[in-house]
């Protein structure tokens, strides 16, 4: 398996729908989209569970910032985790390499190689999150806006290696039953995050799970930092990626 491939084997009708209704009304499931087999999502199930396992030894805050090669080091190392079959390294191989366009994620690849790491001395974690953030921009931008708006914003997620955007991405690809179309209208698959360029979530202290939806719109620390000016979002309400609104997710040039 290498660049430019992706044997993943998804189905799916040839009716279209309209990509800005399938991002307003993204958790629902559209005669158009693309679903594993039935096969792939056994294979979808274990791998997920594993990475799971592997993400709950390592810890959240560590596991950020976690590449690929580590992952399947660590579940070869310790029994808890297990080591990945031959099917499961399989499929991560063919996440990774397929081309997201099939399904409908219509966002730039940011990450070519699989085996890329993020090195400590390039980021910094934020106290109290454990999330991290990439020295610089982005970690410069996050300070201003909680200067500017005041403690009650909080980084909600920062860094993520390629095994966090594997871990997300699988746990709601098996939410969907194997449907990647759905999955990627909420999470971007591996390699196509901008959380591994420097981008990062935000919310309200308090409001817990409520930051990653159309609520944090409506609270008074998403309309000042609008009204900041230097902010921007990635995933706007009229978004060509075919991603939801995302009204938490700083965008970094």
């Amino acid at each position: 398996m290498g660049p430019g491939t992706g044997d993943l084997g998804v189905t799916g009708s040839s009716g279209e729908v309209d990509p800005n209704q399938k991002t307003r009304d993204f958790d629902r499931t559209y005669a158009d989209d693309f679903l594993l087999s039935a096969d792939q999502q056994v294979v979808l199930e274990s791998v997920a569970a594993r990475i799971e396992r592997a993400q709950k030894l390592v810890g959240h805050g560590n596991f950020n910032l976690l590449s690929f090669d580590r992952l399947i080091r660590f579940a070869e190392n310790y029994q808890d985790i297990g080591s990945f079959t031959k099917e499961e390294l399989t499929f991560l191989e063919d996440i990774f390499w397929a081309d997201a366009k099939w399904y409908g994620f219509m966002g730039d690849k940011v990450i070519t190689e699989l085996t890329g790491e993020i090195a400590r001395r390039d980021v910094e974690k934020i106290k109290g999150s454990g999330h991290y953030l990439f020295r610089g921009e982005p970690l410069e931008k996050f300070e201003r806006i909680q200067r500017d708006i005041g403690e009650t914003i909080a980084l909600t997620s920062g860094v993520r290696g390629l095994a966090k955007q594997y871990q997300l991405f699988l746990s709601k690809a098996v939410e969907t039953v194997g449907n990647l179309s759905q999955a990627s209208r909420s999470l971007a698959p591996p390699g196509y995050s901008y959380h591994a360029r420097g981008d990062f979530d935000i919310g309200k202290v308090g409001m817990g799970p409520e930051n990653f939806t159309e609520a944090f719109a409506s609270t008074d620390e998403y309309r000042k930092m609008i009204d900041l000016g230097y902010v921007d979002i990635r995933y706007h309400e009229a978004n060509p990626f075919g991603v939801r609104h995302e009204p938490w997710h700083i965008k970094i040039a």
